[in-house]
């Protein structure tokens, strides 16, 4: 590798990502394993310095995650993070146990030592908010190592053996909670470190393409096109690392917003030079849809359905070796196990867990491993206008997800234009790009209304705005009630089928943004 580099070893926190974001911001290359592969990663890697992540384990179970031996005794800096801090412990001769007093949420801590970590940042005496999230503490800690920060709740907040470059937090400076978190990362990978901070977009686009023509060789690309900001920019990114090896193909699946296909492939085919098939495939979806309520139900016959698609395109194209995809990272976090990868599983991704055996394409994935800003940043780095790169996420299954309870293709038409009225007004009001997703939910509940001198009973459609900087974490959008007023209106005047509009002020968590 050209760059300095860190890895990070995940536990199976819900944030790990965040630690790399972090990292990365200070302009430092960074790789997350699994525990289970940290040694070979370690070996094969040679990082500058390892930072251990949280975990919903406990160091005390029977099993439970270890970091590797090797990295304590290779004379590197080790940044243990709440059970990175009791697993450095326990491993290093130290004590830890269960907490009487579990600590969950805001707290604040006192800085009782000077330290290479808090250099600039934080200076003995003073009193600094972070955030907790922990069940087990440390009370005992190992030979060469001394408190360097205290709370209430923890009193080794933050420790340190300077002499080894070893330290360790009990909170979590990886996320925003913790407001001078991503600074004490940065000391950590620069000062502590010594990492250059050479790491930037430019870089990981250089790095990308490497990597895509060493996966690919001479074989044929075809790229699962959306139309949105992911798949596009994967589509831009294979196409500059192998060219006309590439062909895009966008799939209307009959579940996209309204005029999204014809405006999709307008765009891609008067600037961009890259192949383009559009596959109307509305029908065939739909019917399997039609009536299905299950939202993994959903996802998986939509996953089967593009497959199979897919897989007749490229016999047409004479075959291909591999399909593309814009998958991100807080797609592949939310669909892999414990057991087999770092978190839980929140729900399944129609984009995420691999191919059929039968199909003898890989994939290609160049944006994993990045969150959605990043690849807004990767964007910028390939030329897409801002016009576009600012555009809100939309799901892969698209309106399927929004219609809870069973498809049918009238609720979809309710829905399509019930959202374009929405997104019509965000525009008009200038809100589009204080918003990080908007959209419309058509709810199976219906309502008695009053319209003329008639009686009603009609659906009911929920309006969802979130702000988020990565999907990870999100807020309600505090919309004016004049605005929301305004919208409620049109669209039960001008569509056909709802008569009651309600707002969903729920964050993430513990709400997911999308609702399937």
């Amino acid at each position: 590798m050209d760059h300095d580099g860190i890895l990070i070893i995940d536990f199976g926190s819900q944030v790990t990502q965040l630690i790399a974001r972090r990292v990365r911001e200070a302009g430092v290359y960074s790789e997350i394993v699994p525990f289970q592969s940290a040694g070979p990663a370690f070996e094969r890697m040679k990082p500058k310095a390892v930072i251990l992540s949280g975990s919903p384990a406990s160091t005390s179970d029977i099993g439970s995650p270890r970091a590797p031996q090797e990295i304590f005794d290779a004379g590197i800096p080790v940044l243990g993070i709440c059970y990175g801090e009791h697993t450095m412990c326990a491993q290093l001769g130290g004590h830890v146990e269960a907490d009487p007093h579990r600590e969950f949420g805001r707290a604040f801590i006192e800085i009782a030592e000077d330290c290479k970590l808090f250099e600039g940042i934080w200076a003995k005496g003073t009193r600094h908010q972070v955030w907790m999230s922990h069940g087990d503490r440390v009370t005992d800690l190992p030979p060469g190592f001394k408190v360097v920060a205290t709370s209430p709740g923890a009193p080794f907040a933050a420790v340190a053996d300077e002499k080894r470059k070893f330290y360790a937090v009990q909170f979590h400076p990886e996320v925003v909670h913790t407001p001078d978190g991503g600074k004490l990362l940065a000391n950590f990978v620069r000062k502590v470190a010594g990492c250059t901070g050479d790491w930037t977009m430019a870089a990981y686009r250089d790095q990308a393409i490497e990597q895509i023509r060493k996966q690919v060789g001479k074989g044929k690309v075809i790229c699962a096109l959306s139309g949105g900001v992911d798949s596009s920019v994967a589509a831009l990114l294979i196409h500059e690392a192998v060219g006309d090896q590439l062909t895009c193909i966008l799939v209307d699946h009959g579940l996209m917003r309204k005029n999204e296909a014809r405006d999709v492939c307008a765009m891609f085919r008067e600037h961009y030079n890259l192949p383009l098939i559009l596959v109307d495939a509305s029908d065939r979806f739909i019917s399997e849809l039609e009536g299905e309520a299950d939202p993994e139900k959903k996802r998986k016959t939509i996953g089967r359905l593009f497959i199979e698609i897919f897989e007749e395109e490229a016999k047409k194209l004479g075959g291909a070796d591999f399909l593309a995809q814009g998958t991100l990272y807080p797609d592949v976090i939310e669909s892999v196990s414990f057991s087999g990868g770092p978190s839980v599983t929140i729900k399944s991704h129609h984009n995420v867990g691999g191919l059929p055996e039968r199909m003898n394409m890989q994939l290609v994935e160049p944006l994993r491993e990045l969150f959605k800003d990043e690849v807004r940043a990767l964007g910028h780095e390939l030329g897409l206008p801002d016009s576009f790169i600012g555009r809100h996420p939309f799901p892969g299954p698209g309106l399927a997800i929004r219609c809870p309870g069973g498809v049918t293709r009238e609720k979809l038409e309710v829905l399509r234009e019930a959202d374009a009225i929405y997104l019509e007004e965000i525009r008009n009001e200038g809100l589009y790009d204080a918003i990080w997703q908007a959209f419309a939910v058509l709810l199976p509940v219906q309502t008695v209304g009053v319209m003329g001198d008639g009686r009603t009973y009609e659906n009911v459609l929920a309006l969802r705005a979130v702000t988020s900087i990565d999907g990870m974490t999100a807020d309600f959008y505090h919309y004016d009630m004049t605005f929301l007023g305004k919208v409620a209106t049109r669209i039960i005047n001008e569509v056909k089928g709802v008569n009651r509009v309600v707002y969903d002020v729920t964050s993430k968590p513990p709400g997911t943004i999308e609702w399937e």
